[in-house]
């Protein structure tokens, strides 16, 4: 009978291969997993930040037009300490400036991390209010926050950010509209 050598050695390289393949495959599981929680992690910081101008707008009704601004955040020439600004759309836009740079949360060098990458917001009016007696136009207000993404998705249609993150298709935007009432009018 003839005996065969070497048999045991190809099939440990062969397993050896594969496993490197499947361990290849997992390594970029993971990186592409840890882009979508980063991308799910700034998606939930921009609504929050969405609802709170809202909030803002919403309960300050007879000053809605004064909240109507473009570019407010990154590059933005809003003061780190808002207890200056007077109380009112001023000190509102300021803080959200604020919180869209991240200030709500540092690291321990105290830099600002707790926002999306190159966060901005916009308010639009996108329906003047008309108080007149017989017409009742509510005011509607378009609060949007975009911010860049970490890999290309389908470029946002409007305008709020627009060719402030390099390519378009990495720019996010998320945006809600916001109906001021006119409650004294007949």
């Amino acid at each position: 009978m003839h005996r065969q050598h070497g048999i045991s050695m190809i099939e440990i390289l062969v397993t050896l291969v594969i496993l490197a393949f499947g361990l290849l495959g997992i390594a970029i599981f993971q990186s592409k997993a840890s882009v979508g929680s980063v991308e799910s992690y700034q998606r939930a910081q921009a609504v929050i930040l969405l609802d709170d101008m809202s909030a803002r707008l919403q309960g300050n009704p007879a000053n809605s037009a004064a909240y109507v601004a473009d570019g407010i955040g990154t590059g933005d020439t809003q003061p780190g300490d808002c207890s200056t600004v007077a109380v009112g759309a001023a000190r509102d836009l300021c803080d959200w400036s604020n919180a869209l740079k991240g200030a709500a949360e540092t690291d321990h060098g105290n830099a600002k991390v707790g926002a999306m990458i190159g966060a901005r917001g916009c308010i639009t009016q996108l329906q003047a209010p008309d108080p007149a007696d017989g017409k009742c136009v509510p005011g509607i207000y378009q609060v949007a926050v975009a911010w860049q993404g970490l890999h290309p998705t389908q470029a946002p249609n409007l305008d709020c950010g627009k060719d402030k993150f390099g390519t378009e298709t990495y720019r996010r935007l998320i945006a809600a509209q916001v109906m001021i009432p006119q409650l004294a009018c007949k």
